[in-house]
């Protein structure tokens, strides 16, 4: 229903929203703030509406207090240039040059409801007023733990109500002296790592200290609900393709923690409505207690179940569950997880539903940099993932435990969450490091408070653990946490608070992925020979695997200055040599691509060079994916690139910029990683096709051509030919062939999969260097004559970062050579600059002659903006074209 139905479901969801919505709201705007050093009153005086505020700064909350400052225009954007070196450091300047008093004033009357202020993230400690009382006893610290008060009793008679939070940035702030984490001593708080700086990021300023997650206020009767419990279990082995009224019963069990804050026991009935059938359970609560409930466990005779991302739809269920005067949203995927360990590959193979996953996964480190986290940047983050044909996205354990609303994408979109905790091995001591003020012995120990990691790790267990996406949790990147809270995390939290999901020791640990190799379990992270993909046996479910993805020059061209758009400078021959990059490049962390861009031809200027950046893109990605897939369950159960995105403007392992404009190794990946999908073996020279499905798939016509630079066919055959589920398999012997074909300027490789209605299924072009390793032959092709229409159309996808959806059809003519590698893009009539986030069914792309293609464009109008479809190729200049 939900799949067929998009509008319905987003009225469901909506409806959902409206009820939690009667009892709860987000103070979110109208917030000031004020330095620590320029406020000379108590919190409570502060917190009293008479106190003046009007003159303090307005301020961003969520947000931090950097994000406060570059918003009132006193701070500059650090996303530009050299800008972040102009922001003072909070290292340098003190702690209380980022100490700031945040202030807010609200409606809210004083009634029989039960009012509660929940605050879900403070960095990094503070102290909470409200009308002249303070809220909590004790200095609140923690960056993860979650604050709830009952503010019912300080309410102020007329409803005018003040909120006063003074925040203090984490102490120690770290040295960011240019080490992983800087000197690390930003782990001895239990905060993300990375603001202290990384090899992919430079130091944020004030260590993202601020109020940087919701604040709201919650209504209740005398009994409130807490973090509900939502546990699906589905038995035996499933199939996507079964429909729901034919799939087996499964299992959903539901418990909430009530809490009793009157003075009297209370009765009442905690239930909830699930495909027309209540659930309920009387309940009385002696006064003051907080006591975990168990419903009744429901069947769903015939449930819509819940898949990864190529695998099956992702259906959703939405429920409330209510007592009293009390709600709270019970949304949840219908699935089951489990981990086995495959002893062939000797690494940890997940199932869903029964079924076994091939792990084709991303690394994601945070939305933005300063924590300017919304719902629809996390949509269009989690579906470029979506795109990609990926399925798990691991959060890495120097930042966050992902939002929530992060989650709700990836619940929407199929991926599967790899949840690391806020370790890693740079910071906490796995390895030796002269940038590190302290020895290995003593950071092994961090954080310092011990019992802060604990209570907040099991408070963010209790905060995400009812999302189907996610699948694994992790005790950290590359290490593991202290033995008290590593065993806390394995013996008691997780089994305790969860309890159906396989907690990992560390992310390249023997527990996931035995090393029998050496080395450190994951990488590499650099540019790789394509047949190193395929030939190259490396760690059996690699964590990490990959590098660059600087992207085109529309992409450097809104974070670089104008006077340093040059391109690195080649020193060396041919394939053999070397470049070196402008210091600004350097200084956004700018990876190299060695001599990969110069097998292309000579550069001849920066727009050049990114043009040609984008070939090497797409093709490392998509070898990186294949290569893996064409090993599964023989060398691999798994992988994970790093990375997919930045939250800054740097310059590498990136699918798509700060500003959500695509490179090319989103679609290299979005080939490569195709659930069905044909491909080329250039190590043993065979054609492959990889099915990711769970069924076999006959009466697939293999097609095989070869073209040279005019786009004449040199060779063409077919064959019919089945696979079996899950598996990648062997078929024809073309490598000597192709040897021969490309040796004087290099080739096209066409192959295809077409179904029994002559439907093409997988499609891939290669193009194969001479016999040099250089494409001699793409130096001198000839124009394309592609023919270019666009047309609007019906938005058929119901995402909430794009509702209106463009066709374009590129037509290829027949006679001329291939249209290679077209770049299309929406911009703007007035101004030409691009458009976003759009979502592009396909992009980079190639046009055999004689033949068309049809990419669809989703995204967001703007008011008034008929927008123009722009279209560049390799062998064709740029060129608008109107919207009919």
């Amino acid at each position: 229903m939900m799949r067929k139905y998009p509008l319905l479901t987003a009225l469901l969801l909506a409806v959902s929203s409206l009820l939690y919505a009667q009892n709860e709201y987000e103070l979110n705007t109208g917030w000031k703030c004020q330095a620590i050093g320029d406020v000379h009153a108590s919190g409570e005086k502060i917190s009293q509406s008479g106190y003046p505020v009007n003159k303090w700064l307005d301020a961003t909350v969520p947000g931090t207090v950097l994000t406060t400052l570059i918003n009132n225009k006193l701070e500059p954007d650090p996303f530009f240039g050299l800008n972040n070196q102009k922001i003072p450091d909070i290292y340098t300047t003190g702690r209380d040059h980022y100490t700031y008093w945040f202030v807010k004033n609200f409606k809210e009357p004083k009634g029989q409801d039960q009012v509660w202020l929940d605050l879900r993230g403070v960095n990094y400690s503070c102290e909470v007023f409200l009308n002249g009382h303070k809220l909590n006893e004790r200095t609140h610290y923690g960056m993860y733990l979650r604050q709830s008060y009952n503010i019912t009793k300080a309410l102020a008679p007329n409803g005018d109500n003040r909120l006063a939070i003074l925040v203090y940035p984490p102490d120690p702030v770290g040295n960011p002296n240019g080490g992983q984490g800087g000197d690390g001593e930003i782990a001895r708080n239990v905060t993300h790592q990375y603001v202290a700086g990384w090899d992919w990021i430079q130091p944020i300023r004030d260590r993202n200290t601020g109020i940087w997650d919701k604040v709201t206020i919650h209504r209740s009767g005398a009994i409130r609900i807490r973090n509900p419990h939502i546990v699906t279990e589905v038995s035996g082995i499933r199939f996507p393709d079964v429909p729901a009224a034919q799939q087996a019963p499964a299992v959903v069990r539901v418990s909430a923690e009530l809490e009793n804050t009157s003075a009297d026991s209370v009765k009442g009935v905690l239930s909830y409505v699930l495909d027309g059938e209540t659930t309920s359970a009387d309940i009385k609560l002696p006064p003051g207690v907080t006591k975990e409930i168990n419903l009744p466990f429901h069947i769903i005779n015939h449930p819509r179940l819940w898949w990864p991302n190529g695998y099956g739809t992702q259906e959703l269920y939405h429920a409330t569950l209510t007592i009293g005067a009390d709600s709270v949203p019970l949304d949840f995927g219908v699935r089951q997880l489990a981990t086995v360990w495959n002893t062939t590959t000797h690494s940890s193979e997940l199932t869903v539903n029964g079924q076994k996953i091939f792990i084709k996964g991303g690394n994601y480190i945070v939305s933005d940099e300063l924590l300017r986290l919304s719902p629809e940047r996390y949509d269009a983050e989690v579906r470029f993932h979506r795109d990609m044909n990926l399925n798990l996205i691991r959060v890495w354990g120097g930042a966050l435990t992902e939002r929530p609303e992060f989650y709700d994408a990836c619940d929407r979109y199929g991926l599967l969450v790899f949840q690391d905790f806020w370790n890693s091995g740079d910071c906490n001591g796995r390895w030796e490091d002269p940038m590190k003020k302290e020895d290995q012995w003593t950071r092994k120990k961090y954080p310092d408070d011990h019992g802060l990691f604990i209570a907040s790790a099991g408070d963010q267990v209790k905060l995400l653990r009812n999302h189907p996406s996610l699948a694994f949790w992790c005790g950290g990147n590359e290490i593991t946490p202290p033995e008290d809270i590593f065993r806390a995390l394995k013996d008691s939290i997780i089994p305790d608070l969860d309890g159906t999901r396989t907690f990992i020791d560390y992310s390249n640990s023997d527990s996931m992925s035995f090393n029998n190799f050496g080395g450190n379990g994951d990488g590499p992270y650099g540019i790789q020979d394509i047949k190193a993909f395929w030939g190259k046996r490396t760690y059996p479910f690699n964590s990490e695997i990959g590098s660059v993805g600087t992207g085109d020059y529309e992409s450097l061209q809104r974070f670089i200055p104008a006077d340093h758009l040059v391109a690195p400078v080649y020193h060396g021959k041919g394939k053999d040599g070397e470049a070196t990059a402008d210091p600004l490049w350097t200084y956004h962390k700018y990876i190299g691509y060695d001599s990969s861009v110069y097998a292309y031809g000579p550069i001849k200027d920066l727009r050049d060079f990114a043009e040609k950046a984008q070939l090497v893109n797409y093709d490392q990605y998509r070898a990186l994916m294949e290569g893996f897939s064409a090993h599964m369950w023989e060398w691999y159960t798994g992988t994970i690139i790093w990375k997919t995105q930045n939250p800054w403007t740097a310059l590498r392992g990136q699918m798509y910029d700060y500003y959500l404009d695509p490179n090319a190794c989103l679609y290299g990946l979005h080939t490569g990683s195709q659930p069905l999908h044909i491909m080329y073996d250039p190590v043993t020279g065979m054609t492959m096709i990889a099915n990711n499905t769970f069924r076999t798939v006959r009466d697939l016509m293999m097609q095989v051509q070869v073209l040279d630079m005019n786009g004449k066919t040199l060779s063409h055959s077919q064959q019919f030919f089945e696979v079996g589920p899950t598996l990648a398999k062997n078929y024809l012997p073309i490598g000597h062939q192709l040897d021969r074909l490309r040796s004087k300027e290099g080739i096209f490789l066409s192959l295809r999969l077409l179904d029994v209605n002559q439907k093409i299924v997988s499609d891939d072009l290669y193009w194969l260097p001479d016999s040099t390793g250089m494409y001699s032959g793409l130096q001198h092709m000839p124009a394309s004559g592609l023919v270019v229409t666009a047309n609007r159309t019906r938005q058929a996808a119901a995402t909430t970062t794009a509702p209106a959806r463009i066709t374009v059809t590129l037509k290829n003519p027949a006679g001329g050579p291939v249209a290679f590698f077209n770049r299309l893009s929406l911009v703007d009539p007035a101004t030409k600059q691009r458009l976003l986030p759009v979502f592009y069914s396909d992009n980079y792309v190639s046009v055999l002659p004689g033949e068309s293609k049809t990419i669809t464009l989703d995204y967001t109008p703007k008011p008034g903006v008929t927008p123009l479809v722009s279209v560049r190729g390799w062998n064709l200049e740029e060129k608008t074209y109107p919207v009919k």
